[in-house]
């Protein structure tokens, strides 16, 4: 990241977002009515007043954390502090505060469940873990995130998409806290994610989504024709076996095995918004009323191959397993996406 795009991102996009949120708060009064207007001829009770006041409850947390990040930077002697350990837990309690009132409100005016499915990871505390999760819908990280740290008291180590750091809050958080944005394909994108899965300790969770990006049908076919240009035919037809997840990029999952040596991986999958893919989808199936399912397996590092064409295999054979566990899990009344011609 350039500085300019950092000064752009932090004096320019953090002040609109003040801003903007505060105009919304002093015209709330016409929003509502516009809003409440439109609910009597859009069908779902309250569709706009719903989404309405998500969108008026993030930015005003967003703000309030703009405003906290501001005063943390003062107080740390204008950044010269700001990585060390009591300003770092500060900060991940920051990020926890915000995915328990925004997460919790989400889910309320959403009308959503989340069960675990399985044995929950915090059967296994007091070890390191590396977090492996299928990414499919706009709002899978912020579950996750929640209930590793809302659940299951982890520090997020995490692996993001570069354009999230576009977000003034998040962007200025996640530089703050061991975390890394990478744009795939980068050439220096390995070397970082593995430098990010150094040195984890007892209560650390790092995060991969190794997709690489939220499941579409489209990008599943993009994921397996990429696979064929660059002369992967057998990665390809499994790909092409799977119905519900993309291919997975296995650089920045063999960078975080050979940098974390002795540390457990633990598989996430999930199901229940496989539908809910854009902002346009949340609007429509407002209100949701769905169940979450999340499944979680614990894989010991003994059973973890050691080279890396047998490591690209694992981690296919359990994407595999994952896309089983959601075809069988998942609601009975979406359709199967079309398989590959």
């Amino acid at each position: 990241m350039t500085i300019a795009v950092a000064l752009l991102r932090r004096l320019v996009l953090a002040p609109l977002i003040l801003v903007a949120t505060l105009l919304m708060w002093t015209t709330i009064p016409l929003w509502l009515l516009g809003t409440g207007i439109a609910s009597m001829f859009v069908p779902g009770w309250l569709r706009p007043v719903r989404l309405l006041w998500l969108l008026v409850l993030h930015m005003t947390l967003e703000s309030i954390i703009l405003i906290e990040l501001l005063g943390l930077w003062i107080i740390s002697g204008f950044g010269l502090w700001i990585r060390k350990p009591w300003f770092e837990r500060v900060h991940y309690d920051i990020v926890q505060t915000y995915l328990v009132i925004f997460f919790g409100e989400a889910r309320r005016v959403l009308r959503l469940k989340v069960r675990t499915v399985g044995r929950p990871p915090d059967a296994y505390p007091g070890s390191p873990l590396l977090v492996l999760c299928r990414h499919a819908g706009p709002g899978d990280s912020f579950t996750l995130m929640y209930a590793l740290m809302h659940w299951y008291a982890r520090e997020p180590r995490v692996v993001l998409k570069e354009s999230l750091a576009w977000d003034p809050a998040l962007g200025v958080l996640m530089h703050r806290l061991p975390s890394r944005f990478v744009t795939p394909g980068q050439p220096d994108s390995e070397e970082r994610i593995g430098e990010l899965a150094v040195g984890l300790d007892e209560n650390d969770a790092f995060v991969i989504f190794p997709e690489g990006g939220n499941f579409t049908p489209e990008r599943r076919e993009r994921a397996i024709a990429r696979l064929r240009s660059l002369g992967f035919e057998a990665m390809a037809q499994r790909a092409e076996a799977m119905m519900h997840v993309l291919a997975p990029r296995p650089g920045g999952v063999l960078a975080a095995l050979e940098a974390a040596p002795d540390v457990d991986v633990l598989m996430v999958a999930h199901t229940g918004m496989d539908h809910v893919r854009t902002l346009a989808d949340v609007w429509h199936s407002l209100p949701m009323d769905k169940e979450i399912q999340m499944a979680w397996w614990r894989v010991p590092r003994e059973e973890i191959p050691t080279e890396r064409e047998d490591q690209i295999e694992w981690l296919f054979d359990w994407w595999a397993r994952i896309d089983a566990w959601i075809d069988t899990h998942r609601p009975r009344e979406l359709p199967r996406p079309p398989r590959s011609a």
